[in-house]
């Protein structure tokens, strides 16, 4: 009985100090191993392409490390776990826990999704972002996902966009008329109004839709993803400003069940990375942008202008006729413009008082 003792206590004994020794190492405990997750995140942008895939890739690697690891964020570029297009169900389904897009590329689910990304002469970046932040978007927003089990997030903005690039000079609305053409959004229903045959494409497939002559012109973002997409090589007429998309904000959506099922640190740890990655995303493009205009008109012999007169005030008018019409139809598209417009009522004075003020201002012919 004493041997039975005494090697019963020697295993207790053994027990405590490996235990002691499992806590004063480097290696994590078991609870603390089981306390990390890995998320997908799937994308409507090619693989690290400029602002869009790298500003996804840099807000998954910005979460994993200000959760030291806690929640790792794995990025999927458009078609390697999903179409970019599915994107947004393979979300809502759990099949992914995040995606960055864009949120009217959704508007076929929900027609007042337009809103959070780009609104034919709406407001521009600052603008709308101050509306999502401080105006009322975004509980209008989370009202909206949350019908599709999801939970939105502001990511960036690219700036107010480009009108297209064209194989031949615009001279007039005549020259729209049948044009095959690549654009999406509100955006595509006022230039259908207008004559257009819109085509809706995901960004990778734009380039060689010019090179079969499956389009005949399209728009992309702007100067900086137009130069690495290439559209120079096939369209020499580039046109700017896009109307139709005035400040374009990107979406970091995460499924809404396994966000809130998150530690509140790691709610915090995904709105705060998300804040930071908007505006970089915005300062970014504006950056590099200026480079590749230059790039684009004097090494590559683009000719880039406005839009004529008479095709901004058409499609003005239009853009006018569609909002109207999505409003009269109802759902949750009302009580989003009565947000949206108010809040752009507002903006249009102060900014044209302020920064259009300054425009002028900077323009006049003094030295600097």
């Amino acid at each position: 009985m004493e041997r039975r003792k005494f090697l019963k206590s020697a295993a207790l004994s053994g027990a405590a100090v490996a235990a002691a020794g499992a806590t004063a190492s480097s290696f994590p405990t078991p609870a603390l191993s089981q306390g990390r997750m890995e998320w997908k995140m799937v994308t409507t942008w090619p693989k690290n392409f400029p602002g869009l895939g790298t500003g996804a890739e840099r807000l998954a690697q910005r979460i994993t490390a200000m959760s030291d690891g806690r929640l790792t964020v794995k990025v999927f570029g458009a078609g390697e776990l999903v179409p970019p297009f599915e994107s947004f169900d393979a979300v809502s389904q759990g099949t992914a826990e995040m995606m960055h897009g864009a949120s009217y590329y959704w508007q076929g689910k929900n027609k007042a999704l337009a809103f959070f990304t780009a609104v034919p002469f709406g407001m521009v970046p600052d603008e709308h972002d101050a509306w999502i932040a401080f105006g009322g978007g975004q509980e209008l927003w989370d009202d909206i996902y949350a019908q599709f089990g999801l939970k939105g997030f502001n990511a960036g903005s690219t700036g107010t966009q480009a009108a297209g690039w064209f194989r031949k000079e615009l001279t007039g609305l005549e020259d729209l008329k049948g044009l095959k053409f690549r654009t999406v959004g509100l955006g595509a229903e006022v230039l259908r109004r207008l004559g257009v045959a819109v085509v809706a494409l995901p960004g990778g497939e734009i380039f060689p839709a010019l090179q079969s002559g499956a389009i005949d012109a399209g728009e992309w973002v702007g100067p900086w993803n137009d130069l690495a997409f290439g559209f120079y090589r096939i369209c020499k007429y580039y046109y700017l400003p896009g109307p139709n998309e005035p400040g374009t904000a990107l979406e970091c959506t995460v499924n809404k069940a396994k966000y809130d099922a998150l530690p509140k640190d790691l709610q915090e740890i995904i709105k705060v990375a998300t804040d930071a990655e908007k505006c970089l995303v915005l300062a970014e493009f504006n950056a590099q942008n200026v480079k590749a205009l230059d790039v684009l008109v004097n090494q590559h012999g683009v000719t880039a202008q406005p839009l004529p007169d008479e095709v901004m005030l058409a499609m003005g008018n239009a853009a006018g006729e569609v909002i109207g019409e999505l409003v009269a139809a109802g759902g949750d598209v009302p009580k989003v413009w009565d947000s949206f417009s108010a809040f752009r009522k507002l903006s249009i004075r102060n900014t044209n008082l302020g920064q259009g003020g300054f425009f002028k201002a900077r323009d006049l012919p003094y030295k600097y």
